[in-house]
């Protein structure tokens, strides 16, 4: 049963998208040389680019390609935020498991 596709999440992709194909512009490659560079092909370019979906290993490999990788993966690193600094001292589980209804 396939589900629908939250609004905020459909805006997020065309969002990445737009910032990939900034990227890809600024530095100044066509399509074909930043598929060619992530070792992707340039469909999948353009469905990341257009906000229709792809990996995740496509994502990573087209911010790679474009010098973008270390601020994607910075931007989800828990550290960064407070939540995540506040919960630092605490020791978190490697597994969180919700417990059958008795």
């Amino acid at each position: 049963m396939a589900t629908r596709t939250p609004s905020a999440v459909t805006r997020a992709m065309t969002e990445v998208g737009e910032s990939l194909a900034t990227w890809r512009r600024l530095r100044e490659l066509t399509m074909a040389e930043a598929a060619d560079r992530a070792g992707v092909s340039v469909s999948t370019l353009q469905r990341l680019e257009h906000g229709r979906g792809g990996t995740v290993e496509s994502l990573l490999r087209v911010t790679r390609a474009l010098g973008a990788l270390d601020q994607l993966t910075g931007a989800l690193d828990p550290m960064s935020t407070d939540v995540g600094r506040l919960r630092a001292v605490e020791a978190l589980p490697t597994r969180v498991r919700r417990r059958a209804p008795a």
